[in-house]
């Protein structure tokens, strides 16, 4: 079963998906698959929106954006699973690990049926402030479907122990939202993705205030707030 194969099967049939991580079968192919899939979908998406600076910004958006999400997983993954081990769960790391490439697979495949339309305003609408907040926008959205998705393949598997129902909910919420904050904080970490018109090209930018007020302000800049 080729990559592509498993990820189709992740989106068609995705009871039968977790039956198979519950029962831990083929978790590593799983793991490689969808870690593919994803990254190509990332990048993808990552050029669009690089592409309103240029060649190198593009380049260099294709590379941050599937790192964008990798390195959310990776330091957060390690605080989710040591909770709940310390709960009593029995879920190998290896489950948690494939549950959360699916969720971000998930969130690559919608951004991937969202890259015309951002094509579209990108070509369309030359205004870096409108166009990032779209993207902030679909990023959001996107990102909220997968954190569902996640929130609820957990469930899933939880029930499978009944001591873990009630008492690892509360910990699963917390770590959701610790997960949405280090993401959007890692992105503003990691900026820029789009590149600021008028300026030359930079693999990164000085870190300064954060990812939320730069939003707020953006906002208000569309309407002609300073």
């Amino acid at each position: 079963m080729n990559h592509y194969s498993i990820l189709m099967q992740f989106l068609r049939e995705r009871s039968t998906f977790l039956e198979d991580i519950s029962n831990r079968k083929r978790i590593e192919q799983k793991i490689f698959a969808l870690l593919v899939c994803s990254s190509i979908f990332f990048a993808i998406y990552g050029a669009i929106i690089g592409s309103f600076h240029g060649g190198l910004q593009m380049f260099s958006s294709a590379i941050k954006l599937p790192s964008l999400y990798l390195l959310t997983l990776l330091i957060c993954l390690p605080a989710l699973f040591f909770f709940d081990v310390v709960l009593g769960s029995k879920h190998s790391l290896g489950q948690y690990l494939v549950l959360l490439l699916a969720s971000i697979s998930l969130i690559s495949v919608m951004l991937f049926g969202f890259a015309p339309i951002t094509l579209f305003f990108r070509l369309s609408i030359d205004d870096y402030n409108f166009f990032t907040l779209l993207n902030v926008a679909v990023f959001t959205v996107t990102g909220l479907i997968g954190v569902n998705f996640f929130y609820r393949s957990m469930i899933f598997l939880n029930n499978k122990q009944e001591e873990q129902r009630e008492k690892s909910r509360i910990i699963l919420k917390s770590w959701l939202v610790l997960y949405g904050f280090v993401g959007s904080q890692l992105g503003w970490t990691l900026r820029p993705f789009f590149g600021s018109p008028g300026k030359s090209f930079e693999l990164f930018r000085d870190i300064e205030s954060n990812f939320y007020i730069q939003i707020v302000k953006m906002f208000f800049g569309l309407f002609g707030f300073n």
